[in-house]
């Protein structure tokens, strides 16, 4: 087990270590995330008075597409030689998953944790009755979209239409997170309870994990 988290880690650290270089998410895909919580109202015929009625949706959609194009962009940059390299090392395919899904979600939180303020700022929505709770539900939404565009990546490794089918499976299995997370920051901004939503994250996000965990092996097989 201590093999398994130490080879877990290693691959996490290797991604964060290449994202550290490149910074492609902080000096593009941040950008560009911020770019579109400025520019959605202008798509619509929003007073200021009724930017608060779209900030919640433009946040979570923002998590959506810039949290998928992170994860998936992890699962890119690692070559055909290099997945063959750690079959070749030994390395448990579940713990090569487990850390690539442990590096996206971290990137994913950076991306959320960013444009929180930004609506908070533009949108002016109404404020959290209990803010700390909050931080559970960007975690388990990170979590799950990690897993999701992991699995999506992996699925459609070498695929010419790679990059158009796998946002195809990940955005119709993420209405469960994304109603999960939506629903909770509505209850907590509200004052009321958030187990039924907390629950559907936690339910989808172990639903992941073991489609994950069941599929690493023979996705590894494929890729190889």
């Amino acid at each position: 087990m201590s093999r398994f988290w130490i080879q877990a880690w290693t691959i996490a650290r290797r991604d964060l270590l290449v994202e550290g270089r490149s910074r492609e998410t902080v000096a593009v895909v941040v950008p560009f995330a911020t770019a579109a919580v400025f520019v959605v109202p202008f798509a619509t015929d929003a007073l200021d008075v009724r930017l608060a009625t779209i900030a919640f949706p433009v946040y979570w959609l923002v998590g959506l597409l810039f949290g998928m194009q992170v994860a998936l962009r992890q699962t890119a940059v690692e070559s055909l030689a290099q997945r063959r390299q750690l079959a070749l090392l030994g390395t448990d395919p579940v713990a090569r998953f487990t850390g690539r899904v442990a590096s996206a979600a971290v990137l994913i939180l950076v991306v959320l944790v960013v444009t929180a303020p930004l609506i908070f700022l533009f949108y002016d929505p109404d404020p959290i009755a209990r803010p700390w709770p909050m931080t559970g539900v960007l975690v388990l939404f990170a979590a799950g979209m990690a897993m999701l565009s992991t699995l999506a990546g992996d699925i459609t490794t070498g695929l010419a239409t790679r990059t158009s089918l796998a946002p195809l499976l990940v955005v119709p299995v993420s209405v469960p997170l994304l109603l999960g997370a939506a629903q909770s920051l509505e209850s907590l901004v509200r004052g009321r309870t958030t187990l039924p939503w907390v629950l559907t994250l936690v339910v989808t996000d172990l639903a992941l994990a073991l489609t994950g965990v069941m599929t690493a092996r023979s996705l590894e097989e494929s890729n190889t």
